[in-house]
């Protein structure tokens, strides 16, 4: 019967798909599967799509595809539960394109002037970048100091790349996976923007976030006076890592161009790849405005490995949902923090957002070029968070997310849009050296 009643079908869905015009332009979707390849490609044969590849890798249950039809329209009138009974097909959307709007400008804070030079643990670098008030605030020299940890594992930082030769990053650089050109590699330097100058020596710039966008928030870099989009992202997110956790191994995978855009696929593709490749911790500093199942069941999956996932909470001063910090019991969402211990006016706050908050104001890291550069948003804050997650680790194994969640809940309690307050390193690991097994329960 089965073999005779999946024909009609495909003629159905076919008439369907052939009373809406192609568009113009090529369309992405993402389709979730329990069937495998097979399925995917018995609902292109159906619908006049192509498979791209697996976005899961191994798991073979999520795939990217592309059409000039609007899939989402021929899967009307109640063929896609036909489609879900014959095919395996959990379903299927749009693949979002991921825009950031240019920051503002505010003034160079006086750290990026304190350039004496001081060794990190291992690394030569400015007294500015290892001195700074993010690192103070959160306790961080105590909890090296007090619990002997330096970080361990890896974490995975999903961003615009990384400058793969920066000297304090280059002894715990991984060689990292590039999904904006499908290759091996993240470098930044790939698609540094045609109107950015040229960036060398020890030139630094100043990032300024104030506003809503996706990369979370608004990265520029400026340098001479100009404007080089998100260029400098990715190598900033891990350099805040670097500076809490000196000795974890950084992962980049560049998701995200340096104008600052990407693909939802990408992200997915991303976060599958960090799992498979022993992340430890996923950095994410990036928001996006409304839900993804295949996102969900990506987080889901890194969850059941025992990887603590860690996200911006974003920059739109509001308390509406933002994903992935919304997915509650699997991401931590970090809002950001003044220097003075309130909330920044430009974070997003509330409990369904906002796990824990961290600084986020003129955040001092590493910039492409072997220099520094000065950010606020809480891209920068989210780092913060997922190198104490490794600090975390390197106190006490067996680190899970309920576990993590539960240890860097113990902050510096401030307004409840905060949730559990301001992060603080030393009484985190405090809390996870002294706990049992039992899970945290969210």
């Amino acid at each position: 019967m089965k073999r005779k009643l999946l024909p009609a079908v495909v003629i159905a869905v076919m008439m369907l798909a052939a009373s809406n015009p192609a568009a113009a332009q090529q369309r992405r979707y993402i389709v979730r599967t329990t069937g495998g390849l097979n399925s995917v490609l018995n609902l292109c044969l159906s619908l006049n799509c192509q498979v791209q590849g697996s976005l899961d890798g191994p798991v073979g249950q999520t795939y990217l595809v592309t059409t000039t039809e609007n899939l989402l329209q021929a899967l009307v009138g109640g063929v896609v539960n036909v489609l879900e009974i014959l095919l395996g097909i959990e379903s299927v959307e749009p693949d979002q394109a991921l825009p950031i709007p240019l920051p503002s400008i505010n003034n160079v804070p006086y750290g990026l002037t304190d350039t004496a030079t001081v060794n990190y643990f291992g690394s030569v670098v400015t007294h500015g970048y290892a001195a700074q008030p993010a690192g103070q605030i959160i306790r961080l020299t105590d909890a090296h100091n007090g619990f002997g940890v330096t970080g361990t594992g890896i974490v995975a930082v999903i961003d615009t790349g990384v400058d793969i030769n920066h000297p304090v990053l280059v002894p715990v650089l991984l060689p990292g996976y590039d999904f904006t050109r499908k290759q091996p590699g993240a470098s930044e330097w790939l698609d540094l923007p045609l109107d950015c100058d040229a960036i060398t020596g020890q030139q630094s710039g100043v990032v300024q976030q104030q506003s809503a966008a996706i990369l979370d928030q608004q990265s520029a870099a400026i340098l001479d006076g100009k404007a080089c989009g998100a260029f400098g992202h990715g190598t900033m997110t891990s350099g805040v890592v670097h500076l809490v956790a000196p000795h974890a191994k950084i992962l980049p995978l560049k998701a995200f161009s340096s104008n600052g855009s990407g693909y939802l696929s990408n992200i997915i593709a991303a976060l599958y790849y960090a799992v498979q490749h022993n992340a430890n911790v996923v950095n994410m500093s990036f928001d996006l405005s409304t839900p993804s199942p295949a996102l969900s069941q990506a987080v889901s999956y890194a969850n059941h490995a025992n990887v603590v996932l860690v996200a911006a909470a974003g920059n739109e001063n509001t308390s509406a949902r933002v994903y992935p910090a919304a997915i509650n019991g699997y991401v931590m969402g970090v809002a950001s923090t003044t220097n003075w211990d309130a909330r920044s006016s430009f974070s997003n706050y509330g409990s369904a957002d906002v796990w824990i908050g961290a600084p986020g104001e003129y955040v001092i890291s590493t910039f492409p070029g072997g220099s520094y550069a000065a950010a606020s948003g809480t891209s920068f804050s989210s780092p913060l968070v997922a190198g104490t997650a490794s600090l975390l680790l390197n106190a006490k194994s067996g680190l899970n997310q309920s576990q993590a969640a539960s240890a860097l809940s113990h902050g510096r309690l401030l307004t409840p849009d905060l949730n559990h307050g301001r992060l603080d390193a030393y009484q985190a690991i405090s809390a996870w050296k002294s706990s049992g097994s039992s899970w945290w329960s969210w």
